[in-house]
């Protein structure tokens, strides 16, 4: 979930949303759900507690807040006021326990930095008079600006991640490069590893051979041979890659 998400999903409810002539608000309760990410049924259930003895948690901060219950009775008809709309995400952003949603809280960052009212009358093409002397911005272009700042946050993020990346790849080519660098001869093996890692089978008795053949080109080479142990075979040589390539392509037991 980005801004940009959340961008789509304001232009989908946008026929959901009214403001008077008075430039106040109002959003369904689909929509308003909508953004919140949750279930619209569930919203007005939520809300319908406010005919009750028992509110829901959601009522209860929305009275809080200085709403009536018959107020809040009627949204489902009327439709939700803008500062209730803005109590309602954040309530779902960060109030509501397990019921929190991303969504909710990026809706919180978007609209509280320039207000669910200024937002709902931008996006409705709502203005407020203006005298000659006014030269501050239209909603839509203050509003145009925070998506902008936004999309900018999200490509400078996205940026440094993919400068992170590249950083890491080179690291990887380095260490892969140093490696080989300090292993000239390759990695070293036992006879069994080594034909395991070629997918080959191989007996005790070959593998004796090739042993003894590995062992002979090491001397040749003044290569040191290093000894491990092996629970199968007791003390078994380690051998460089390049010897077992030697050995094994040989097609000599």
């Amino acid at each position: 979930m980005s801004q940009i998400e959340i961008a789509q999903i304001i232009e989908q409810i946008k026929q959901e949303i009214t403001v008077d002539s008075n430039g106040q608000g109002k959003a369904s309760i689909r929509a308003t759900a909508r953004l919140a990410d949750i279930n619209d049924a569930g919203l007005l259930r939520s809300l319908k507690t406010a005919a009750d003895i028992s509110y829901s948690k959601l009522v209860e901060k929305l009275i809080r807040k200085g709403f009536e219950s018959a107020d809040i009775l009627g949204w489902s008809q009327s439709g939700i006021p803008d500062v209730a709309v803005a109590a309602i995400l954040h309530y779902y952003g960060f109030e509501a326990g397990k019921r929190c949603s991303q969504q909710a809280r990026l809706a919180c960052e978007a609209f509280e930095s320039i207000g669910v009212r200024a937002w709902m009358q931008d996006i409705m093409g709502w203005k407020k008079p203006t005298t000659a002397n006014e030269s501050a911005l239209t909603q839509i272009q203050l509003l145009a600006a925070i998506a902008q700042q936004m999309a900018e946050q999200e490509q400078r993020l996205l940026q440094h991640e993919q400068r992170q990346n590249e950083i890491f790849s080179r690291l990887k080519d380095v260490e892969i490069e140093q490696d080989r660098f300090n292993t000239p001869s390759g990695h070293k093996y036992s006879i069994v590893g080594f034909a395991n890692l070629q997918g080959l089978e191989i007996s005790a008795k070959e593998a004796s051979a090739k042993g003894k053949k590995a062992s002979a080109l090491c001397r040749k080479q003044n290569i040191e041979i290093e000894r491990i142990h092996d629970p199968r075979f007791g003390r078994v040589g380690l051998y460089p890659e390049s010897i077992l390539i030697e050995v094994f392509s040989s097609g000599q037991n």
